[in-house]
């Protein structure tokens, strides 16, 4: 068993793992899936994320959004991404990436890629293949736009309504979303779909040893590339995120009054915390709207 038979029979891993000498070694990947490295006998390796025994089988086409994801990003040639050798519906393998450092020319380059995937762009909003964000549904029906209308449709509201539902968000701040949603045809700045990460804050950039910066778990699909740019800058941002948007901007430079718009596209993360997490992440949805509601109004 190596990499090159692996990608010819990669169906057969699963019985490879039980019948083959293949070391698993636990390797932290998140907190949703069961994540691995498991190295072969020749000393290759590759990374699994498996959906966790005690909570059942993981929701249909899980696992194939991230591998579809990860193949449409791919086949741009812009920005890196992990290799997907094997895709099951239980099951995701993908190549090693060893671990580096993050540094000024790896994200300058990374920025200049990043411009070069969305303007790859995408042929709607959405995605061909139903999404994921993290382990929610994410609505991916390709949608015409504009923009504005899609956004808020799909994601705001659509995470506002599982958000209330939980009952992670007080009525006041499920009324200030209301508000945002209302106004977002006065916000500006819509433009057509940009082929997207869609979950790019800076726990999905992997700085690799051989000083490239490549993306992961992405939740891809035709967007607005200032959400990419948006999420960024959450939690702390990305290391050398500075370098990063100015290379952006050299190679691509994003509509005038981006930078306003940023609290808008952090809120629909925001709601998708609340939605998974429950009232924790309610001040993120709160702080947030209402640097949102003087856009709209």
């Amino acid at each position: 068993m190596d990499l090159a038979y692996l990608r010819a029979h990669p169906h057969l891993l699963p019985t490879f793992l039980h019948h083959q000498r293949i070391r698993e070694t636990p390797v932290d990947g998140g907190s949703i899936c069961h994540t691995s490295r498991l190295t072969f006998d020749d000393g290759e390796s590759i990374f699994t994320k498996s959906w966790p025994e005690a909570a059942g089988r993981a929701p249909d086409g899980f696992f194939a959004a991230e591998a579809n994801g990860l193949r449409w990003l791919a086949e741009t040639g812009t920005v890196a991404v992990p290799e997907v050798l094997v895709d099951s519906p239980d099951l995701l393998g993908m190549a090693w990436i060893e671990h580096g450092q993050p540094s000024a020319a790896a994200a300058e380059e990374f920025g200049r890629a990043l411009a070069g995937l969305h303007r790859a762009g995408a042929t709607a909003f959405g995605a061909p293949w139903p999404g994921f964000h993290g382990s929610a549904p994410m609505d991916n029906t390709p949608h015409p736009g504009p923009w504005h209308a899609w956004y808020g449709e799909r994601r705001l509201a659509a995470y506002l309504r599982l958000s209330v539902d939980r009952g992670a968000l007080e009525p006041g701040d499920a009324a200030r979303v209301e508000r945002v949603l209302a106004g977002l045809d006065r916000v500006g700045g819509d433009e057509p779909p940009a082929r997207i990460h869609g979950d790019l804050w800076t726990g999905n950039l992997l700085w690799g040893a051989d000083g490239r910066c490549r993306v992961v778990d992405p939740a891809a699909h035709g967007g607005h590339r200032e959400t990419d740019l948006a999420y960024l800058r959450l939690w702390g941002g990305a290391p050398f995120l500075d370098r990063i948007l100015a290379s952006y901007a050299e190679t691509w430079p994003p509509a005038d009054g981006w930078t306003d718009r940023v609290p808008l596209h952090q809120l629909s993360m925001y709601l998708l915390h609340t939605a998974l997490f429950g009232a924790a992440f309610a001040p993120g949805v709160r702080d947030t709207t209402t640097t949102c509601l003087p856009l709209t109004t």
